[in-house]
């Protein structure tokens, strides 16, 4: 590894740092628009009306695509891609180790006479066995189990990567359980239509399908791929483990909306340029707030089609950064002393009448319809906080999650003073059947005047993690390198449960008499009551609220062991199993990957901290300490006994601070390797993510420290693996 080093330093020309890539840019990009993507506008072009109507019903309407059907739809997509220059196909999922997977199969096929086709029917279309075995699976299945199935997903459109056509799939085992994360998110999406459209009859009969949007806020950084080499810690996992921070870091706030470096611009363009191709949306790019941090995001788009698109993306943006000598950084805290990244998800529900139900309208009754999914938003997230919170937990999260640039583990929900005293007011509705006075004052003077109070509630709790933002509810507790799968099946799923449980609580009472607006505001009423405790708006940052937050009975699971212990609740579990995202034998599998996948980082951590320390670290710092040994001694020499202690005096404190923090050194990697074998001999996996939590994470910070003080003393000539540290963040 140390030579290893040294040759990706040598590869650096810092006085002539690295040449700017180009990039042509076409004056539209919406040229480009979809130009590699089996979009609707190809598919009206290369389908026969009878199977563009059928994959456009399965769309919009869930229904079954037949067989034959499915063969004319694969000789389309194989006709559209082989114009292309395609000469492979893959089923492309996302299974449980948070990546994307592929496996690519030729369309050629030999025949009689030495003779050869591509062929490309619906059966391959439809479905792929591609083994698999390795993948995470929670013990559904065992290792000599190894079949598992992906299948096409209508839903979101192939697209074409190189020469390979992509086709969107779910991943399930031989026995029909999920196995990534798309399948249950499918299920989740389907449930909140079916109960969103249901409560939309109150308010519009003509809607038939509500769809849930989605648009994701991408945090990432770069760093010059010779420096990334030359740090073993940023290799093997995405962070550094050690060296001080540098002098100058994100004090300043001069990088954030600053001027976009040239070479970042150009991998910026190059990005955009193979966006528009794939059909992804992106706007929006960025300065971020920590040096050679920034940021891209897209339109919204249906939460399906924008969590497949999050995942492509990061894949090319790995690709293009190689391109460009950078390598692209996920992980959610690579950096100690400087912001972290996330990935805020802003969810909102839209119908096929083309409305925004998280946006108020133009009068009272379209604003009730706004209160009504509003307020049963806030209600599920109350209820099912804690399922929230496990949705975004994870090893490196954790290290970013309370700190200056994140909201704390504590869930709450921010919708700013002006709709909070809305809700005040709401809370005051009588029980039982309204006046006509009491109708007209609360619609014309509470339920009126909405669209008013947002006009100038447009400010942002940046230390909530749950954040109304004026037509959408911002998650801004994900994790950048997060598959957005996760957060939103549990979003869409409490979403469906609360829209459901609200239909019912509102016929009953019209059944027992009240008129249906007098229905709605009585259920919302004790809603807004049931929830309160939820709703806080100011600085989550700080030590009161953490203490109020107990007193409310809001849990702060601050670690990813809690959180997961959290998510086998019997709730949790009736919770999904009702809905029909998982079986409970699907969540305790998931449950069980997620702790493993926990400890195996913080042991990877641990083990490789364990090896910089010993062999790099002791051995710089030992080599120093003898130079300076020399040192005195040739003082001594030439001085003699009395006159070279006050010459060296400087000298003589280094050693011993160097022979101290070795010693520290040793004697921390010694308990860090025993805590982690300790842990690692657990075989229960709760039992085993909290020991490496709360046995072995702690060791950590002894190493560092000492490491940390070695590195002020040590000549960075010997060193050069943390010497370049800072230079992560000069250009």
């Amino acid at each position: 590894m140390s030579t290893l080093r040294f040759k990706a330093l040598e590869t650096l020309p810092f006085k002539d740092f690295r040449r700017d890539n180009s990039v042509e840019v076409p004056a539209k990009l919406s040229e480009l628009f979809c130009q590699n993507v089996f979009s609707e506008e190809t598919m009206r072009e290369y389908l026969t009306k009878e199977a563009f109507t059928s994959i456009m019903d399965a769309i919009k309407k869930g229904t079954k695509i037949q067989r034959h059907i499915a063969d004319q739809v694969a000789v389309a997509m194989k006709d559209w891609a082989m114009s292309k220059g395609v000469t492979h196909y893959t089923h492309w999922f996302q299974p449980l180790t948070g990546s994307t997977a592929e496996k690519h199969d030729s369309f050629f096929s030999p025949i009689e006479g030495g003779r050869a086709i591509e062929r490309f029917s619906g059966g391959m279309l439809i479905q792929q066995e591609p083994d698999a075995s390795s993948f995470p699976n929670g013990g559904i299945r065992n290792t000599f189990e190894a079949r598992g199935y992906t299948a096409w997903d209508p839903t979101s459109p192939a697209f074409i990567m190189g020469t390979t056509l992509c086709i969107p799939s779910i991943f399930i085992s031989y026995t029909g359980e999920t196995l990534d994360y798309k399948a249950p998110l499918l299920r989740a999406l389907n449930a909140v239509d079916e109960a969103a459209t249901e409560v939309m009859q109150y308010f519009d009969k003509n809607v038939t399908k509500v769809t849930p949007t989605l648009g994701w806020e991408q945090e990432y950084f770069l760093v010059d791929s010779a420096l990334y080499q030359s740090r073993p810690d940023l290799v093997l996992t995405g962070k550094t483990l050690l060296g001080h921070s540098p002098a100058k870091g994100q004090q300043l706030d001069d990088h954030y909306f600053g001027s976009i470096p040239t070479r970042v611009m150009n991998f910026m363009m190059e990005l955009e340029v193979e966006c528009m191709k794939l059909g992804i949306p992106v706007t929006t790019r960025h300065n971020e707030v920590a040096p050679n941090q920034f940021e891209l995001a897209p339109m919204f788009e249906e939460v399906n089609v924008a969590v497949d698109h999050n995942s492509l993306l990061m894949d090319i943006m790995a690709r293009i950064a190689h391109r460009h000598h950078f390598h692209i950084l996920f992980h959610e805290k690579p950096f100690a002393g400087v912001n972290g990244s996330g990935k805020h998800n802003n969810w909102s529900l839209a119908t096929d009448t083309g409305e925004n139900l998280l946006s108020p309208g133009k009068n009272p009754k379209k604003n009730l319809q706004f209160l009504t999914f509003f307020v049963n938003t806030i209600k599920a997230v109350y209820e099912y906080a804690d399922l929230l919170r496990a949705s975004i937990a994870s090893a490196s999260n954790d290290h970013r999650l309370g700190a200056n640039e994140a909201p704390p583990a504590i869930i709450s929900v921010f919708i700013g003073s002006q709709l909070f005293r809305v809700l005040e007011e709401l809370e005051k509705v009588k029980s039982g059947k309204l006046s006509p006075e009491e109708k007209t004052d609360l619609k014309l003077n509470v339920v009126g005047k909405i669209p008013e109070i947002l006009l100038d509630n447009t400010d942002r709790n940046r230390t909530s993690p749950f954040a109304f933002t004026g037509n959408k509810f911002e998650i801004r507790a994900v994790g950048s390198s997060a598959n957005c799968a996760e957060s939103m099946t549990v979003m869409n799923t409490i979403a469906a449960k609360q829209l459901t449980e609200f239909k019912k609580e509102v016929d009953a009472l019209i059944e027992s008499g009240l008129k249906k607006d007098e229905a709605i505001f009585n259920v919302l009423r004790e809603y807004i009551k049931q929830c309160k405790n939820i709703m806080f708006e100011g600085d989550g940052y700080s030590d009161e609220w953490a203490e109020e937050a107990e007193k409310r009975g809001l849990n702060n699971l601050k670690t990813t062991p809690e959180a997961l212990k959290k998510e086998m609740d019997q709730k949790f579990l009736d919770l999904y199993e009702e809905i029909g995202v998982f079986t409970h034998r699907e969540v305790e599998a998931r449950n069980e990957i997620k702790l493993e996948k926990y400890s195996t980082v913080i042991d990877i951590e641990a083990r490789v901290l364990s090896d910089i320390a010993r062999n790099h670290i002791i051995p710089s710092a030992l080599n120093y300490q003898n130079r300076l040994i020399e040192n005195v001694k040739g003082l001594k020499d030439i001085f003699g006994d009395s006159e070279f202690k006050p010459l060296a005096k400087e000298q003589m404190s280094l050693i011993t601070s160097i022979s101290e923090n070795v010693a520290t050194i040793k004697l921390g990697v010694e308990d860090l390797i025993k805590a982690r074998e300790a842990a690692k001999a657990i075989s229960d996996s709760q039992a085993q993510a909290e020991a490496y939590c709360n046995q072995v994470k702690p060791l950590f910070d002894v190493i560092r420290e000492a490491s940390d003080a070695l590195e002020m003393m040590v000549d960075d000539e010997l060193w050069p693996m943390t010497k370049y540290r800072e230079m992560l963040f000069t250009r």
